[in-house]
């Protein structure tokens, strides 16, 4: 298996790994951290799905693909950090005054998990957030001392995936999810 990972510049790829079945509900698109909440809230439908195909278009598109052959089977959330919801997020502090990209969502297709494509994602990612000039990227994964975390919120990642690519624990949050506390992690670029 030859894992390559690329910037998300393929709608129906971003599509396939975080779009609905029915292109009328209303669900995340990654949307809920990459946008304002007021205007999160307010999309609804369709309405989601056209903003993604925008960002898709945009420079930087919204994050990175991975891809088996032509498959498409990973995604992988990236952006600079004043962009996103993070910048004013209260529960996750600022290490300092840097404009730092963050990686906040890594999902893998079913049927393609267990084979390490989280790392080749958050290596993709720290490859394309440094393609753009980044000083640091940061991560916000759980701190889950390596009990199982539920599916639906193991897209944030854990503490071990993060050091594993070479972050470092720079801050604790006041953010939890599935039981578990998550932590700031940093990996300078510069």
């Amino acid at each position: 298996m030859a894992i390559e990972v690329r910037p998300a510049t393929r709608f129906d790829d971003v599509k396939t790994m975080v779009g609905p079945k029915r292109p009328d509900a209303t669900v995340c698109w990654c949307l809920s951290y990459r946008i304002g909440s007021k205007q999160n809230v307010t999309l609804r439908g369709t309405e989601r799905g056209e903003l993604v195909q925008q960002l898709v278009a945009a420079d930087p598109p919204p994050g990175v693909l991975a891809y088996d052959g032509d498959e498409v089977v990973g995604w992988a959330a990236v952006h600079p950090r004043a962009d996103t919801s993070f910048a004013r997020n209260r529960k996750i502090p600022h290490v300092d005054d840097l404009d730092v990209w963050t990686v906040w969502c890594i999902r893998v297709r079913p049927g393609h998990r267990g084979k390490g494509i989280s790392h080749h994602l958050l290596r993709g990612a720290v490859d394309f957030a440094r393609s753009y000039g980044a000083p640091a990227i940061e991560g916000y994964p759980v701190d889950n001392h390596g009990h199982r975390v539920d599916l639906t919120m193991a897209y944030v990642g854990t503490r071990k995936l993060f050091e594993e690519a070479g972050f470092n624990k720079a801050a604790d949050t006041d953010s939890v999810l599935n039981g578990f506390p998550r932590v700031l992690m940093r990996l300078p670029l510069a």
